[in-house]
């Protein structure tokens, strides 16, 4: 890239400003289309294998004024926006958010440490930490993510489908269906399970080959946290909390596909007119069937023999994640056969008479039931209409997740037992009252249907309980792996995609929850 191509891009992604900036007057259509312009062309940049021009579209996008205002509005407009960091300011008036754009530079830029907090783990009674970054650190780190995520998207394993846009565990979860239906399905799966993974990623690992800014990573790696007033510094592993981490953890384990596949499935990874394919080689091997499916760091690997997971890709993972500062769990890396069944993201997969179902795995259904059966106890004394507000968000939730796999039996199942918990908390509220009076009081007649549990508003409209079985099951069409949310060819399939009402975490949009944490999974 010549100078005067540089000097024309930046002038094209940079809107040129005074010394004092109106929030209300930016033009943010603007702002979102030199962005998306830019990331576009760092992804076909990628593609043809030009590294130099990757860079030098990188410093062009993390150094303009497009990419900062875009950054300061994200953060300054998620769930975690009133959470201040260690300095604790928030950005939370628009002349804060103006000034933090023009304050937000490279030159100078020291992080600071993390504010250490502990959240519940899902599903235990065990916390887990959380660093949470000031505003301006994570300000910083939404700008070098909006570049670094089209290159892992364009360089990132295809069957990776966690933090990444429009992907879910959903289509995850369809993939394996897809493999485990097949009439010469793999009979054998690896668990696969890290230990502490974003903990103890190898610091050096990134910095060499992390594609960006050496100085800038360093300062995230190294800034240290706060825990009760003291200071505690990190060796290794990502800032969980931080907007850049999944992005850099999925970079790290990328590669565990290629390396797979060129071995068992006779196919490697190349790039052909700005387009990833897998190519196979002249001399062939067996065919394993060996298939990895991986979200963030939870993976599985198919086979066809127990003996060559065992002997030979276990081995091949431990010296993979090695290499990275990462090493498998012995106790939790469990080999499985597909007629005895395993959980994966909160499903269950096994073969029943040479039908493969997925179902809700039994301990989420616990999970839901204990969730359901608190909120009923500690609200014993409320009204219906406060224990059906409080209700109804976690059925739907719940439901709304499971509902696109053979979940018709786990709902009604759950639908009878809500019912009987409710019935029991009729007894209990009104022990002196008959069975009439209490169903006449709690429960009518709608759709068709009999023992709906409602109550009367004040304002004299009626709220209802949704029960599982009201979740209409529907069928999930899995993502096209070989599509970039990022490259201006694939822009249509993603539109239609939106269209059609896919509602996962999109390029440059709004994150709807603490910097770094994904609620992707109910309970």
């Amino acid at each position: 890239m010549s100078k005067g191509e540089q000097r024309n891009d930046s002038q094209k992604a940079d809107v040129r400003i005074d010394s004092e900036l109106d929030w209300n007057q930016i033009n943010w259509q603007q702002i979102q289309d030199t962005v998306t312009r830019l990331q576009a062309r760092i992804v076909k940049a990628q593609q043809e294998g030009r590294r130099g021009k990757v860079k030098s579209l990188t410093r062009i996008l993390t150094h303009s004024f497009a990419a900062k205002a875009l950054a300061v509005k994200k953060v300054s407009s998620n769930k975690g926006s009133h959470t201040p960091g260690v300095d604790g300011t928030v950005w939370n008036t628009n002349e804060s958010k103006a000034q933090a754009i023009l304050e937000l530079k490279q030159e100078g830029y020291r992080a600071k440490p993390l504010r250490r907090k502990y959240i519940p783990k899902a599903g235990s009674n065990k916390l887990r930490p959380l660093g949470i970054p000031t505003m301006k650190d994570r300000a910083m780190q939404a700008v070098y993510a909006s570049a670094l995520e089209p290159v892992a998207e364009t360089t990132g394993d295809p069957n990776s489908y966690g933090f990444r846009p429009y992907r879910s565990c959903q289509d995850a979860i369809d993939h394996i269906g897809t493999i485990m239906r097949r009439s010469d399905r793999p009979q054998w799966i690896l668990e696969g399970d890290i230990k502490g993974c974003f903990d103890n990623i190898s610091h050096d690992w990134m910095l060499k080959h992390i594609p960006m800014e050496t100085s800038i990573l360093k300062q995230w790696l190294k800034c240290g946290y706060f825990e009760n007033d003291k200071k505690f510094f990190n060796e290794t592993g990502t800032p969980q909390g931080g907007i850049i981490s999944p992005i850099l953890a999925n970079m790290v384990l990328d590669g565990l596909q290629n390396l797979l596949y060129s071995k068992y499935k006779n196919r490697y990874q190349s790039h052909k007119n700005g387009k990833f394919y897998w190519t196979t080689p002249k001399h062939k091997g067996p065919n394993r069937q060996v298939n990895l499916i991986r979200y963030a760091d939870d993976f599985i690997i198919t086979c066809n023999s127990k003996e060559v997971l065992e002997a030979e890709i276990k081995p091949m993972i431990r010296i993979f994640l090695q290499e990275r500062g990462l090493e498998l769990s012995e106790e939790k890396t469990v080999i499985t056969n597909i007629s005895d069944g395993f959980d994966f993201l909160g499903f269950n997969i096994k073969l029943y008479n040479d039908i493969v179902l997925v179902k809700p795995a039994g301990k989420r259904v616990k999970r839901l039931r204990d969730k359901i059966g608190e909120i009923i106890s500690t609200n014993q004394a409320a009204s219906a209409e406060k224990v059906i507000e409080a209700l109804n968000p976690v059925i739907r939730g719940w439901c709304n997740y499971y509902r696109f796999v053979n979940s018709t039996d786990t709902f009604d199942n759950l639908s009878h037992w809500i019912w009987g918990r409710l019935w029991q908390w009729t007894e209990r509220r009104h022990h002196d009252k008959g069975k009439q009076w209490r169903k006449n009081r709690y429960f009518t007649r709608l759709n068709g249907r009999d023992w709906r549990f409602f109550a009367k508003k004040d304002d004299g409209s009626m709220i209802y309980l949704t029960y599982p079985n009201d979740i209409k099951m529907l069928r999930h069409k899995q993502i096209r792996i070989d599509m970039n949310p990022y490259d201006a060819n694939d822009a249509p399939y993603f539109e239609e995609r939106k269209r059609r009402g896919v509602k996962l975490h999109l390029p440059n949009s709004t994150p709807t929850s603490e910097p770094g944490v994904e609620k992707s999974m109910p309970y």
